[in-house]
């Protein structure tokens, strides 16, 4: 019975982990592959870019005129303008953010209530008969018939000190021409150091004119910008909980 429940249990992990635990242990004592080169368009998941647009403007043109319009050279452009051409992404991202937040509450409360008489009557008299044997009428306050003290105090304090900091180029690609002129790009760098595979993934959407003479553009002037960054191998499994883990964080409500 034991076996069942442990058979079951086995079955539900494996389900859960998809493909994941057979590509790994086919990975064992290997080093991770690099992806192949491949279109980015013809990629799983791909979405093309839909961005509002403006109205559609008439095309000018400037007569016996040896300067081309938009030209940043005099004999050809050579900044990155149509699909399948290449510019330089420059990644410079400086993230930094400190919060301290405090609380405190205090609270005292203190109710006295005497009793001497009610209705014109000796309470004292009273309680005199109804008093245990053993206990004195002197024992007997009735001036501070009913006392309750109460104090309440809470305290709390939170604190976030991060840092982040990346620095680096990477070429894309120009996977699209917006309708206004606008072109999304994607690029995607993998760098394999051992057993280690760090990727980094940028896309966004860019003007033609953010795009410098040296074909380059600032992470900044980027649209819509997706940066990823990141990577796999035996330090990042060692770095990341296990899935059983995971799911009980997940779950558990305590």
């Amino acid at each position: 019975m034991q076996f069942k429940w442990f058979l079951v249990a086995a079955l539900v992990t494996v389900n859960l982990g998809g493909c994941s635990y057979v590509d790994r242990l086919k990975d064992v004592g290997e080093t991770p592959k690099l992806s192949a080169i491949e279109n980015p368009v013809m990629q799983s998941g791909y979405r093309p870019v839909s961005m509002p647009m403006p109205m559609p403007e008439k095309v000018s043109y400037s007569p016996n005129s040896l300067w081309r319009t938009g030209a940043r050279a005099f004999f050809e452009d050579q900044r990155a303008r149509r699909v399948g051409d290449i510019l330089t992404v420059i990644v410079e991202i400086t993230d930094k953010a400190e919060f301290d937040n405090t609380t405190k509450r205090n609270r005292d409360n203190s109710e006295n209530v005497g009793i001497p008489k009610l209705g014109g009557w000796e309470l004292s008299k009273i309680f005199g008969k109804l008093l245990p044997p053993g206990v004195k009428l002197d024992d007997v306050d009735l001036n501070d018939f009913v006392r309750a003290t109460s104090d309440s105090k809470s305290e709390g304090g939170g604190g976030i000190d991060r840092e982040e900091k990346i620095t680096t180029k990477i070429a894309a690609v120009v996977t699209q021409v917006l309708p206004n002129g606008n072109m999304a790009i994607e690029g995607r760098q993998e760098i394999r150091v051992n057993y280690e595979l760090r990727e980094l993934i940028v896309a966004g959407v860019v003007r033609p004119e953010d795009v410098t003479s040296e074909n380059t553009i600032p992470i900044s002037k980027i649209a819509e910008a997706r940066v990823s960054y990141g990577g796999k191998g035996q330090i990042t499994d060692v770095q990341q909980p296990r899935y059983g883990q995971q799911i009980l964080d997940i779950l558990l409500p305590f």
